[in-house]
């Protein structure tokens, strides 16, 4: 498989605060790669980076053989890059079929619509007319998700998908992922929650304090090791 996502030597700082250093990592297309860490490692400062939230300091992104240096994100949308972020950030004044609208509004042509949105999560299509503000945080997601693949993404960027959502939530979510990849889409996840990374990922990377500590395939991983590189603690 080619790598649709080359991350070659990236810094990001926020002012004199360096948030990522000298972090490379590849993600072949078709595939899941999830990448972990404790809280400020980095994640949600490099998944920005991707998307184009946020410049980089140094180093390159390199999306389908295209250096992305200087491309507005709007532009990183048109050409397949979606991000999830974090929190959602849904209009919540917005009802949900609204949101999922608002997501094909830079898309690419392809097969996510809104219809089939709701055929991957079902619970969405009796909340298609309620206010994104009066969702529960699974809901909230799920829509979330939808409206990201209404651009219909080449590579979607997936910020913390499981966080502060009951485990059976978080199941139904990740269980979306096989169609998703099916359909042309080749997830990018961060997570905290190492065993869950470790069951829906084909690759791992592991960033402690804005490093890369540890990455490999999950069956490669010894899980003592991986906690230790999550860490940063000996063994």
């Amino acid at each position: 498989m080619s790598d649709l996502l080359e991350v070659d030597g990236v810094d990001l700082r926020y002012g004199d605060l360096v948030a990522v250093a000298g972090v490379s990592l590849a993600v072949a297309a078709g595939t899941t790669h999830a990448i972990v860490g404790a809280n400020g490692a980095g994640k949600t400062t490099l998944l920005r980076a991707i998307a184009g939230a946020h410049p980089l300091t140094g180093g390159r992104v390199v999306f389908d053989g295209t250096d992305l240096a200087g491309l507005p994100a709007p532009e990183r949308v048109g050409l397949g890059i979606t991000l999830v972020p974090e929190g959602r950030h849904l209009f919540p004044s917005l009802t949900v079929e609204e949101n999922l609208q608002v997501g094909a509004f830079r898309g690419r042509p392809g097969p996510w619509t809104i219809d089939r949105v709701y055929d991957l999560f079902p619970l969405l299509v009796r909340l298609r007319d309620r206010r994104a503000g009066h969702l529960s945080g699974g809901e909230q997601q799920a829509a979330a998700i939808g409206r990201g693949l209404m651009a219909n993404p080449r590579l979607l960027l997936l910020d913390e998908v499981s966080l502060g959502l009951a485990p059976a939530v978080v199941r139904s979510l990740y269980a979306a992922l096989p169609t998703l990849r099916a359909e042309g889409t080749t997830p990018l996840l961060v997570e905290q929650d190492i065993g869950q990374a470790l069951a829906v990922s084909d690759r791992v990377t592991c960033l402690l304090e804005g490093r890369v500590s540890l990455a490999g395939p999950p069956a490669d991983l010894d899980r003592a090791v991986l906690t230790t590189a999550y860490f940063g603690t000996g063994s």
